[in-house]
């Protein structure tokens, strides 16, 4: 049975209509504009969702109507430093973490460093130095010697490498890890 917008709707977004209001409240609005507030969001979450539904119903809900108080106190041109100090600030509801999705990122990342353990070394050391370290590339090849392409050749392996392990297509052991197309071509050739 296909899930009607309707239902999506009343499912994903209307639960979070009390937060909604307090997050809308904060604006120091009467709850007449309130009400009007959270009612234009409705109506740009449901054309939103009526060509695509969003990933994060939360998280678009909250943004929609981060969007649309900006877009309001624009028209407005007077923003009062107490309000500007507000904005600042409206991203927090979008973001909370429950214990359940904690955990599952420090799972993750576990794994991840697990697996990073197990690149090559000069693709481990070029993965850390841009990914983690945040290192240009030009950088990382001064640093270790290397020209600039070889730098993004050992990125983009690792990388690729990473990302075919963490989600399963490529296979790993102690101290290496094969993409499933270089064990084709090793065979191959």
């Amino acid at each position: 049975m296909r899930d009607t917008l309707e239902h999506w709707f009343r499912r994903e977004i209307l639960p979070h209509e009390a937060a909604l209001v307090r997050f809308l409240s904060r604006w120091r609005a009467s709850p007449m504009e309130v009400q009007d507030i959270r009612h234009d969001i409705y109506v740009r979450v449901l054309e939103a969702a009526e060509r695509q539904r969003p990933l994060a119903p939360k998280a678009f809900l909250f943004s929609v109507a981060r969007h649309l108080l900006i877009d309001r106190a624009r028209r407005e041109r007077i923003v009062p430093i107490d309000l500007r100090a507000d904005l600042d600030g409206l991203d927090l509801l979008i973001d909370d973490l429950s214990p359940e999705r904690r955990a599952t990122g420090r799972e993750q990342l576990l794994r991840l460093m697990e697996l990073l353990g197990r690149l090559p070394a000069r693709c481990r050391e070029v993965v850390w130095m841009r990914r983690v370290e945040d290192l240009p590339q030009k950088e990382i090849a001064r640093r270790l010697g290397i020209a600039e392409a070889t730098v993004e050749k050992h990125l983009v392996r690792g990388v690729r490498m990473l990302a075919d392990a963490f989600y399963g297509t490529a296979r790993c052991k102690k101290n290496d890890c094969v993409h499933p197309t270089e064990l084709e071509l090793k065979h191959g050739d």
